[in-house]
């Protein structure tokens, strides 16, 4: 049994299914999709001796004809170079527009899986398998697809819709400590731009005995979402932005890789707070509610590498601004969000100075 969520948009309606054995059962699930004879999963180093052989012997038994293909681990597979290397095994496996390629994986497998689909004879069917929490609570959600350029993150992709997602909890029990408290960001992130209920349920500590609650509560809140505004023309889809526009510029800074994105949307989020709370009056009190959340989730509250101005760059290079300003995403309160325009240059400052250090206890 499985819990399923319907993603219902313009590009593509389709179920987020939540559960146990999913992996095991993948090629059932496929079948009824009526999806061409060929499949190529495409993974990473880590994942592929995990689940790979579980999921060929599954999707075998279904008929399918299957491919892997292997990238590195980590951000750096989130590359142009990567993205041509993989288009280049899929027309090597003479893929046609019936065929399928799966996304066995986290994040960044997911958004590199997913462009390629949307790319390769101009898009063949999309399925997301995602193994982290991070990719179940969020990235293979919603459509955005893409890879990364040394100017920013994300500059180089497309609206994408899987035909499926399925979410195998069991998969959260091989993930390294780092790697789950990456995922806990995006979870912090969902209840303060839309149930504080969810931040509760955190501020109580990891949630690892309700995974299947946790992860159906966040497909909802971001189905919501992406159901109302799928390709952010309205601005709705924008408030799911929260902590990522610092956190993307720290990414950046940093060194693709040498922070997991989670990690530095945890710093944004904190940056985000205090922005709330210079412009939209937010609460200090709700602001170190929202540093204690993060802290609780064994994610970073500080980043001191590189400049003011090198931050303040990179976020002007990134794919939210827009006609040369910056829209942030703020909160009045904790659990609403809003798209922001006017804010000072001087506040913005104050908040880049306050994340080069922990908070004080």
């Amino acid at each position: 049994m499985s819990t399923i969520v319907p993603v219902n948009t313009p590009g593509g309606d389709y179920e987020v299914r939540i559960g146990n054995n999913l992996i095991k059962n993948a090629g059932a699930m496929l079948a009824p999709l009526k999806l061409g004879n060929k499949i190529t999963i495409i993974s990473d180093e880590n994942v592929t001796p995990l689940y790979s052989p579980v999921l060929l012997e599954s999707l075998r038994e279904a008929g399918f004809t299957t491919s892997l293909c292997e990238v590195p681990a980590g951000e750096g597979s989130k590359d142009i170079a990567i993205f041509g290397d993989v288009l280049s095994y899929l027309a090597q496996q003479r893929l046609d527009r019936q065929s399928t390629v799966l996304a066995l994986g986290g994040g960044v497998v997911g958004d590199l899986t997913g462009f390629v689909a949307a790319s390769y004879l101009r898009g063949v069917n999309f399925i997301q398998v995602p193994t982290s929490l991070l990719a179940m609570v969020d990235s293979s959600v919603g459509g955005k697809t893409g890879v990364n350029l040394p100017e920013g993150k994300n500059l180089v992709g497309a609206f994408y819709q899987p035909r499926l997602v399925l979410a195998d909890i069991g998969s959260l029990s091989t993930l390294p400590p780092r790697e789950l408290a990456a995922g806990m960001a995006e979870v912090i992130k969902h209840g303060l731009i839309r149930d504080e209920s969810l931040l509760a349920l955190i501020e109580k500590g990891t949630p690892t005995t309700e995974w299947e609650s946790v992860v159906k509560r966040n497909v909802e809140i971001k189905a919501s979402v992406v159901n109302a505004d799928e390709r952010e023309t309205t601005g709705l889809r924008a408030i799911l932005n929260f902590g990522h526009t610092i956190g993307h510029a720290i990414e950046a800074v940093a060194g693709y890789g040498k922070l997991l994105h989670g990690e530095a949307v945890a710093v944004g989020m904190r940056a985000a707070a205090h922005l709330s709370h210079l412009v939209l009056g937010l609460p200090l009190s709700d602001v170190r509610r929202i540093e204690a959340a993060i802290a609780a989730s064994q994610l970073p509250l500080h980043f001191d590498g590189g400049s003011h101005e090198q931050l303040i760059e990179v976020m002007s290079r990134d794919k939210k601004v827009k006609a040369g300003s910056i829209n942030w995403v703020l909160l009045p309160k904790i659990g609403e969000a809003k798209v922001t325009k006017d804010v000072p240059a001087e506040a913005v400052t104050k908040v880049l100075e306050i994340i080069r250090t922990a908070p004080t206890q």
